[in-house]
């Protein structure tokens, strides 16, 4: 990832605490749980599309 930009995120609290449980248990920051979540279905959704 060469470039980043900044944005704002608004979560449903429960979605939020999910995601922060999730990060912890992977040893991941949530910003690079949310960045490994994003990346893996758009991965997935181009195999799927290749198909």
């Amino acid at each position: 990832m060469d470039e980043t930009t900044r944005i704002t995120l608004r979560l449903p609290v429960d979605l939020h605490e999910w995601l922060v449980a999730q990060a912890r248990s992977a040893r991941r920051s949530l910003n690079s749980e949310i960045v490994y979540r994003l990346e893996a279905e758009r991965a997935a959704e181009a195999d799927g599309e290749s198909r």
